[in-house]
């Protein structure tokens, strides 16, 4: 059986100028339960920007396979679709994208203090920081999802 795509019609993308190759829509912000959910959209055959992981999380592919390289540029390791995976805060850093086609990909970051993650440059020197307050900035500018009521 094919793979059949991910329908994203009613998903509200939204990007940053500073950060290419990636969409986000952030789903939720719980500062009472240290949670920041997001999911983003990175481009086929291409790197976000260098980062670490400030925040315990969990990934799930959604669509496509999500690559992750070292540092180096060495590709680390491939997730495929459906792979549902944990990782620990302040490991490795890494860059990410998509394979042969845009991965969607769901983060749910747990035991958030504040930050969320760190942007590097390459000499892993942090250059920028986004946090709990910057990604409920960031979704209180999305447009509402649309929703369906039931009488």
């Amino acid at each position: 059986m094919g793979t059949l795509p991910f329908d994203i019609r009613n998903i509200q993308w939204s990007t940053l100028d500073d950060l290419p190759h990636v969409a986000y829509h952030v789903c939720a912000v719980d500062k009472e339960k240290r949670i920041v959910d997001i999911l983003f959209k990175f481009d086929a055959n291409a790197k976000i920007v260098l980062h670490r992981h400030k925040a315990d999380y969990i990934t799930f592919v959604v669509q496509g396979e999500l690559r992750l390289y070292r540092p180096n540029g060495e590709l680390k390791e491939i997730r495929p679709v459906g792979s549902y995976v944990e990782g620990k805060a302040n490991g490795e850093p890494h860059t990410e994208g998509g394979g042969d086609q845009d991965v969607i990909a769901f983060f749910s970051n747990r035991n958030v203090d504040n930050l969320v993650y760190e942007i590097l440059d390459e000499n892993l020197a942090t250059v920028a920081t986004f946090g709990m307050a910057d990604f409920k900035a960031l979704m209180e500018a999305q447009a509402p999802q649309p929703s369906t009521t039931v009488a």
